[in-house]
């Protein structure tokens, strides 16, 4: 089988030459819209407590990610932090769902979450 870069050729994406690099700081993004009615937040939860933290930004209309990535490990504290989840999506009229085993996705009142995956045609 033949190699794939000939010998000297830079690997895709790469140039030769001095790398450069783009300065965040001064890059200029857009404002984000203050007329949206509602916002997606993310957030990170390393205890089951911290649920009652989210409470006002679920009652304020966002729609959460929700990554519980640091509680993976003990499986009764995602279960109590899905239940508590639950309870609030219940008490805003929205949805929840689970993207992963460890990353939720909460919606407010008039928002659902289609549960049918959408698939490439690789």
């Amino acid at each position: 089988m033949p190699p794939l870069l000939k010998k000297g050729q830079p690997k895709r994406g790469m140039t030769k030459g001095p790398r450069r690099f783009v300065d965040l700081n001064k890059l200029k993004m857009p404002e984000p819209d203050s007329s949206a009615s509602s916002t997606v937040k993310v957030a990170e939860i390393y205890d089951d407590q911290d649920v009652f933290r989210l409470m006002n930004y679920i009652y304020s209309g966002n729609i959460l990610l929700i990554n519980c990535e640091s509680l993976s490990s003990d499986e009764s504290a995602i279960k109590r932090v899905w239940n508590s989840l639950k309870e609030a999506a219940g008490d805003v009229n929205g949805d929840l769902a689970a993207l992963t085993k460890d990353f939720f996705i909460l919606t407010p009142k008039g928002i659902s979450i289609d549960r049918k995956r959408l698939r490439g045609s690789f």
